[in-house]
């Protein structure tokens, strides 16, 4: 039988420094910390009704295969869908967090096209900030 896929349930993201990317991800992104397994160097921040696992280098679950960390190739991207879409607010905000900042534009996500923003974690890892998408914008108004 083929699955039906209603969402991302979890992120796996492999890092040198899991103090500082807990930090990252839970005050300027809105995580917060649900589970910490320090016995396998696993803490999982609950990203509204997703998850984001940081998983420790090197910790006893860590895959020796999975390469050098802290170089921003540990995935492609997260995309975090957000409700409230502002890029201005959005900007001071992280900026205030010491993020680094991508391009902001329209693209094509899980609920179709609308504004997002991209800007890198503290191990060089992008993220996208994805706004409502403008099907919703329009019957909004």
């Amino acid at each position: 039988m083929k699955p039906t896929i209603r969402e991302i349930d979890h992120v796996v993201i492999r890092t040198a420094d899991p103090a500082g990317m807990t930090r990252f991800y839970c005050e300027a992104l809105g995580c917060r910390v649900e589970k910490e397994q320090p016995e396998i160097g696993l803490t999982q921040l609950r990203a509204g009704r997703s998850m984001i696992d940081l998983l420790a280098v090197g910790s006893s679950i860590d895959r020796a295969d999975s390469g050098t960390p802290g170089g921003g190739r540990n995935m492609d991207h997260l995309c975090l869908r957000v409700e409230l879409y502002d890029p201005a607010q959005l900007i001071a905000h992280l900026t205030a967090h010491g993020a680094r900042l991508g391009t902001e534009g329209r693209r094509y996500g899980a609920d179709g096209y609308g504004q997002s923003i991209y800007l890198f974690d503290p191990e060089g890892n992008m993220v996208e900030l994805k706004g409502p998408p403008e099907s919703a914008r329009a019957t909004a108004l």
